[in-house]
């Protein structure tokens, strides 16, 4: 640990556990859906927190006809009569692009079975020493660190030299609406850092993601004489088997970073429709699934390589053959993205780490899309660090440690000291 100049230890001591979990509670408490008006709710506390902060704050209604439209959007997977954006910045002596960027995402995926939860999933409860409830490990800790880093230069009575910013975004888990309409409103910055959770790693690299749907044609028939029919279902469970191999073909040679993925690159079926009567034989089954993209690896080389082989798999069927099944593609696109190798902000924020009181943290990648390469296709270097493990996240265990959540904020106040300056 290097020596904490007398700022800095300031700005350490006044990182407030308690107001960051009671924040953290609160975000929670809003059961903010990706497509759902909570969605909305919640950046609106989020703007009213910046505020206090006394923050400048950029609120605005997202234009979800260009989301839409523009060539460079990444999709959406959920219906919105709304989106709200909220940037709050803490001035600095000197104008210009923030030194330091905060991204965190507000929105959160449902909740599937509630019978699953030990308790309803947005009445947020602290058990162990952890946070319990949907969205406090991806990513509502994650925000309330950031939101409290802030808070604990405000309360040293720190000025600041350069800006430093924090971006409340939505959409991220459907596609990266959020982040992809303020990067478009103009906000940028020399760097980012998104709290994610990382399980104490620092993330450099995200892979991909794409969702596909794919359309199986068979021939319909008494199912008491299903030989004279063709099963739409039998037809997928093989195509699902070659799809499977495709997806072990795709893990070789993975980068170092994904040490103890199984699957960097995974491909999955979410969802399969299929049949109209139980006793016809199902002549068209649509299956949709998540496919991911490979670091270096654009999304329009990814869909060629899926779409080959499935058509390679059709042109060897007997019944394929004349009738292939059909890929489309659908919702949100996550491109991959990393961190230029050599990048300062590594070492910065590997250091603001150690400085703070934690222990140094390993190089990862992570396995899923996320918005790193929303600002990385900005020219803006990002990674991750945040609070939580994200193997506990979309589930019904999710939950996330108060002292991380502490600890991510200590590193991120030292690390906007460091980046920004003190005037």
């Amino acid at each position: 640990m290097a020596d904490l100049t007398p700022t800095e230890a300031a700005v350490l001591d006044a990182v407030d556990e308690a107001a960051a979990v009671d924040l953290l509670c609160r975000l929670v408490a809003v059961p903010s859906v990706g497509g759902t008006a909570a969605e909305s709710e919640v950046q609106h506390l989020v703007a009213a927190e910046l505020d206090g902060l006394g923050c400048d704050v950029d609120r605005w209604a997202v234009d979800l006809a260009a989301a839409a439209t523009a060539p460079d959007a990444p999709g959406q997977e959920v219906g919105r009569e709304e989106a709200w954006g909220v940037v709050g910045t803490l001035p600095g002596a000197d104008d210009g692009d923030p030194a330091l960027v905060l991204c965190g995402h507000t929105d959160v995926v449902p909740t599937g079975d509630r019978a699953l939860w030990d308790g309803d999933p947005f009445t947020p409860r602290i058990i162990g020493g952890d946070v319990l409830g949907r969205g406090a490990c991806d990513m509502k800790g994650g925000v309330a660190a950031s939101l409290a880093a802030l808070a604990a230069v405000r309360a040293a009575g720190v000025r600041l030299r350069r800006p430093v910013a924090l971006h409340s975004v939505v959409g991220e888990e459907d596609g990266g609406l959020g982040a992809w309409a303020t990067l478009a409103r103009g906000h940028r910055g020399d760097a980012c850092v998104i709290p994610e959770p990382t399980d104490g790693a620092l993330v450099t690299a995200a892979a991909g993601a794409l969702t596909f749907r794919l359309e199986v044609s068979g021939l319909a028939a008494h199912a008491a004489m299903r030989d004279r029919g063709v099963s739409a279902v039998e037809l997928f469970a093989e195509v699902h088997a070659d799809l499977r191999a495709f997806e072990a073909d795709r893990q070789r040679d993975a980068d170092p970073r994904f040490a103890g993925e199984r699957y960097p690159y995974g491909l999955s079926i979410g969802t399969v429709r299929a049949g109209d009567w139980a006793s016809t034989v199902p002549d068209r089954l649509v299956a949709e699934g998540r496919y991911g993209v490979r670091l270096g690896e654009s999304p329009a080389a990814a869909r060629a390589a899926f779409e080959a082989r499935v058509a390679a798999f059709c042109a060897g069927h007997p019944w394929l053959a004349a009738h292939p099944v059909r890929v489309t593609w659908t919702g949100g696109a996550f491109a991959p993205g990393e961190l230029p190798p050599g990048d300062a902000l590594l070492a910065d924020v590997r250091g603001a780490v150690v400085d703070a009181g934690g222990r140094e943290p390993a190089e990862r990648a992570v396995n899923a899309g996320t918005d790193l390469r929303l600002y990385a296709a900005a020219g803006i270097p990002a990674l991750h660090l945040g609070p939580g493990d994200l193997h506990l996240a979309h589930g019904p265990a999710e939950r996330v440690p108060v002292a991380e959540v502490t600890a991510v904020a200590r590193a991120l106040a030292l690390l906007t000291l460091r980046r920004c300056g003190v005037a």
